[in-house]
């Protein structure tokens, strides 16, 4: 009896040393949505990429990308490592650690090190500060930046070749120019009709429309399918009437596969759905509570044939959230800030392979790309 009173009289002891945390499951994050039936879920893959070779390591990653292969596609900013990550450049060397890689880089899906290349060259403006990356089914990829002089965009070779120029660097005539960019953060091509469709961007408030071979001007619009403005907007109020114009940045732009076109007005955190003429269809109210950099990053759609699913990453809140593309309700979220695997410092921009697998692109803090493996 005094034995089994010893061994109850321990094992409370350890129950309390160990603490709640570890005698029973935390709760669910507040807000978090209940799992609904089908709802695609992940498990973040946290030796994916594999390590750079050449004493590489990456800064800011501004843009992720999936090729016709399910190849991903970064580019990063060099520009952007820490005085403690690149001591190996300093002559002599201060530290083993580090070189900044190639702005441009390939993995395959076990996250090997495919090619790499970019940074300025005969011929082009290669940007001051990279922002946006698309690769079309021709293996070409199209690349933008975001700093004051960064106003055009620049189409590349898988491998690197120089191919089209659209826009000047240093050359900007407001959201209503027919010929001249102004910081575009994101573009996609709309192969079948061979145009380009561009979210413009950082200093103009629209969507820009070119042909994609001779980058001849089509059409642009801003919010609700209006003429875009570049006069002084309030700041972004959750209570206040919505905005009749898109906010700075407008962050990204994606096609459908029923040709709808969708665009990430991130400050005003809300996603606006459009025709490919520029008529509006509807908008997404995304964490409209949202007030420090908005809520609507970017954004892909599911890989199934009807694109049930909207994933957003939303860098203010550090999170994934899934919403029904048919209306728009919030399914799930998932994601904190954070560094560990499945935590988030400005998730920047997102994307998707054919297996449904997702790939984000963390800025600011972050300086990393992470894989999320669908697993339901």
């Amino acid at each position: 009896m005094l034995g089994s009173f010893k061994a109850l009289w321990l094992a409370a002891i350890i129950a309390s040393l160990a603490g709640p945390a570890f005698a029973q499951p935390l709760p669910a994050p507040m807000g978090q949505p209940s799992q609904a039936p089908g709802v695609p879920k992940f498990r973040p893959e946290p030796y994916w990429p594999k390590p750079l070779p050449g004493n590489w390591i990456v800064g800011q990653v501004s843009g992720i990308a999936v090729d016709r292969n399910d190849h991903i596609w970064i580019i990063h900013r060099p520009s952007t490592l820490f005085d403690d990550e690149k001591g190996a450049t300093k002559n002599p060397p201060e530290t083993k650690c580090c070189t900044a890689a190639p702005p441009v880089l390939e993995f395959d899906q076990e996250g090997n090190l495919l090619r790499y290349w970019g940074g300025p060259g005969a011929g082009y403006d290669w940007p001051k500060s990279e922002h946006g990356i698309f690769v079309d089914s021709q293996g070409n990829v199209w690349l933008a930046g975001n700093d004051n002089a960064d106003n055009q965009i620049l189409t590349f070779t898988g491998d690197g070749k120089f191919l089209q120029q659209i826009g000047k660097a240093n050359v900007t005539n407001g959201s209503n120019s027919q010929d001249s960019l102004g910081r575009p953060a994101h573009m996609m091509l709309d192969e079948p009709a061979g145009e380009l469709y561009v979210a413009d961007g950082y200093k103009n408030r629209r969507v820009i429309v070119f042909d994609a071979k001779s980058g001849a001007f089509k059409r642009l619009w801003g919010a609700y399918g209006h003429k875009p403005s570049d006069e002084k907007m309030a700041a972004y109020k959750p209570d206040a009437p919505p905005s009749e114009q898109f906010s700075n940045p407008v962050h990204c732009v994606r096609i459908s596969n029923d040709g709808l076109v969708y665009v990430c007005d991130r400050a005003n955190d809300r996603i606006q759905v459009f025709r490919k003429d520029g008529s509006f269809v509807k908008e997404f109210r995304i964490e409209p509570e949202t007030m420090q950099n908005g809520s609507v990053w970017d954004l892909v759609l599911s890989e199934d044939p009807g694109q049930k699913y909207i994933f957003i990453a939303d860098g203010a809140n550090g999170q994934i959230t899934t919403i029904s593309r048919d209306d728009g309700k919030v399914l799930t979220q998932w994601g904190r800030h954070g560094h560990q695997p499945g935590q988030f410092k400005w998730v920047h921009n997102i994307a998707i392979d054919s297996k449904g697998n997702i790939y984000t692109a963390e800025v600011g803090f972050g300086h990393r790309t992470q894989k999320f493996r669908r697993v339901e």
